[in-house]
């Protein structure tokens, strides 16, 4: 069994768009206020309540341009929030909606074909690990199944070395 942690955009990511930065495109995050559930915010995994104020902007959460290097619209609450670190349980956004895409992607960064499965809620946590146990999968995205936006990452939780554990302390 390969165990895993959900993970948020990186505070680095969200900082740079906090203090007026621009996003994947080169262009200035829009404002808008939340009209209530459908807004997501990509850094704490909450979403953000009515009346709230949020970045909207393209996100591209690669390394690098490349071709699969998908980059779609995502929220951010305009003022900062704590990055999320419930790294073991699902997070509060991937409780709004029935499914999502559940999508492995290889060491380099690009899709592993015939992964990508709309996948109900409960499904999830099993089936990222089913896909980060294959040695052709080094990260799994969990996206919109209706819009394909990012939503979060899922990646392998690496068993600490002996070292690490303080067997030989």
């Amino acid at each position: 069994m390969t165990a895993i942690r959900f993970v948020a955009m990186p505070t680095t990511d969200a900082e740079q768009l906090w203090n007026g930065g621009r996003d994947a495109y080169d262009r200035l995050p829009e404002t808008i206020v939340s009209d209530g559930p459908g807004h997501p915010c990509r850094h704490c995994l909450q979403n953000i309540d009515a009346g709230e104020a949020l970045l909207v902007f393209a996100y591209r959460p690669f390394p690098k341009l490349q071709p699969y290097a998908e980059t779609g619209p995502v929220f951010l609450h305009k003022q900062p929030c704590a990055r999320y670190t419930a790294e073991d349980i699902m997070p509060p956004v991937l409780t709004t909606s029935r499914d999502f895409i559940v999508r492995g992607y290889s060491e380099n960064d690009r899709i592993v074909y015939g992964t990508g499965a709309v996948t109900a809620i409960g499904d999830i946590p099993a089936y990222g690990e089913e896909l980060l146990g294959r040695s052709d999968i080094t990260y799994v995205h969990v996206r919109s199944a209706r819009n394909n936006c990012f939503q979060c990452r899922i990646d392998k939780v690496e068993a600490p070395t002996l070292a690490e554990t303080g067997a030989f302390s």
